[in-house]
């Protein structure tokens, strides 16, 4: 039975409900008050004596519970009672985990805190995924996935411009606890505004094994394709280190520094201005050409870090195409999922998606990584360039 039958969706042609827009909302207020702790974790670590390596264990571990938690997070959002308390319960564990790190005095309490953060971050995905599906009419998938992830994105510019401003007057624990207002205002958004689960009449919830056996061949090939893609897409910190490399003998580290955060900013302005546009388009034509299409410009950014002269004009250019990419990826990749789910076992694929994604980001990162530092940034780009061209491929080629 398809997800429409199955899940009674609502036939109006207005896309933008509240639900929708309190969805929205919540990731944008989230994604502002975790991106402004992020953004001065660094330099806040350092302030407790924490080695270099401690960053990198802080993110692994989180990183890696998340993507278990995803995992889990898809089969809860299964059963329609739990959706909505997993998704309050998930956001107020962000935000109240990530004040708490102003109150720590070592390492080791951020990455506990960050840990249980995250954990809640990845397990209210999918609730959240299959609630924003489930709150439009077959077709608008697209578009509201693309206004979500774009609220999600402008929140991630406005956290750390909002960290930047006030860390010079509340100081680092300060904006830590002022992160308590967006964090929890992101649960209440959640609470008040986010549509209740609508019941599947007729059916039960099923288990663990059995929503994952209900997963159909078609989201398998799908997954095949994205996951390809994923092991290539890094994380975009690498490009701010690039873009730092490159431009340090010409102007200094300092403003190079300054320089590739800002590259960076557009990088995410870029991604918020493409993600509606891109759903939208993906509703009118089909997702799957604009995914692949999107792929297709992160294996061109890529090339370019290889081939383009590094010029900033040049620099500027090969973010905006990264950032369309993120925009791209982030709303047609749920949008297309949803399209192909069953409406009984989509938590369960949006948990898949989430979880094939969170393990592509750690193998893509670590092996660009690796191969920058023992090759070349170049050897690590063509590997990135080839994985990423290979995805959209296999999405090309799919039928």
């Amino acid at each position: 039975m398809s997800a429409a039958n199955s899940t009674s969706p609502p036939t109006s042609t207005r896309w933008l409900t509240r639900g929708v827009l309190g969805i929205g909302l919540a990731s944008l207020l989230s994604d502002w008050g975790h991106e402004a702790a992020t953004s001065i974790l660094p330099a806040f670590l350092a302030s407790l004596g924490a080695p270099a390596v401690a960053l990198g264990l802080i993110e692994g571990v989180s990183d890696a519970l998340s993507s278990f938690a995803k995992l889990a997070g898809g089969w809860i959002a299964d059963h329609p009672p739990w959706r909505k308390p997993t998704g309050i319960v998930g956001y107020f564990a962000t935000g109240i985990s990530t004040c708490a790190y102003a109150f720590a005095q070592s390492w080791p309490t951020v990455l506990l805190l960050r840990a249980l953060g995250w954990m809640g971050r990845g397990s209210r995905g999918p609730s959240r995924d299959t609630l924003l599906a489930d709150a439009v009419a077959p077709g608008q998938e697209g578009r509201a996935f693309g206004f979500e992830r774009a609220m999600d994105t402008i929140g991630a510019v406005a956290g750390p411009l909002c960290a930047t401003a006030l860390v010079g007057t509340l100081g680092l624990r300060g904006v830590l606890r002022w992160t308590f207002v967006p964090g929890v205002a992101a649960a209440l958004a959640f609470a008040f505004l986010a549509p209740a689960a609508r019941q599947m009449h007729g059916r039960h919830a099923l288990d663990f094994a059995s929503s994952f056996a209900q997963l159909p061949k078609r989201f398998w090939h799908f997954l095949a394709g994205v996951f390809t893609h994923g092991i290539g897409a890094f994380a975009p910190t690498l490009l701010i280190l690039r873009a730092s490399q490159i431009l340090t003998p010409r102007v200094g580290l300092a403003r190079a520094a300054t320089i590739s955060v800002a590259l960076y900013t557009l990088h995410n302005f870029v991604s918020a201005l493409a993600s509606y546009p891109a759903g939208a388009l993906g509703d009118r034509i089909g997702s799957r050409g604009i995914l692949v299409i999107g792929y297709m410009i992160a294996a061109v950014a890529y090339a370019g870090f290889i081939f383009a002269p590094p010029t900033l004009p040049v620099l500027a250019v090969l973010f905006a195409l990264a950032g369309t990419h993120d925009g791209v990826q982030q709303s047609l990749e749920k949008s297309l999922a949803a399209e192909l789910l069953p409406g009984e076992a989509r938590g369960m694929g949006f948990g898949m998606l989430a979880t094939f994604n969170g393990v592509g980001d750690l193998v893509s990162s670590v092996a660009v990584g690796a191969l920058w530092s023992a090759v070349s940034p170049s050897a690590g780009f063509f590997y990135a360039g080839a994985f990423t061209f290979a995805g959209a491929l296999l999405l090309l080629l799919w039928r």
